[in-house]
């Protein structure tokens, strides 16, 4: 069974930068498309960014495109969602997760069946 975790969340000023990292375990990500998503308090969970299971296609949410970058590195086992120029409004939960559906999941932001427990990240000054 696959298992998420996240890593690389903290406190940073705006306009700063922050890598976010998903480890994989219990088995492969290959085949899998990975997102990650965000919820801020009071608001619904989005979709932030996305890349295929084959890594070809990324998908982004038209708030962070230009500023964020997915990438997945398979002989690792993980994604990553850098992170720049960082915005008081990209404070949130950040949240990854997969699924085998790369439509589903990269354009509906839908399908998910494995997530990790999430990392905080606040912008702030």
């Amino acid at each position: 069974q696959l298992s998420l975790a996240e890593s690389g969340g903290g406190l940073v000023q705006p306009g700063g930068s922050l890598r976010l990292s998903c480890a994989a375990s219990g088995t492969t990500l290959y085949n899998n498309a990975v997102a990650w998503f965000r919820q801020a308090p009071g608001k619904e969970r989005e979709g932030v960014a996305c890349v295929s299971s084959t890594g070809q296609t990324t998908t982004y949410a038209d708030s962070v495109k230009g500023r964020f970058t997915i990438s997945r590195d398979d002989a690792t086992n993980s994604v990553y969602l850098q992170m720049n120029s960082l915005r008081p409004e990209d404070t949130a939960i950040y949240s990854c997760a997969a699924g085998r559906l790369d439509y589903s999941l990269c354009v509906k932001w839908q399908s998910a069946t494995s997530w990790g427990q999430g990392t905080q990240v606040t912008v702030s000054s």
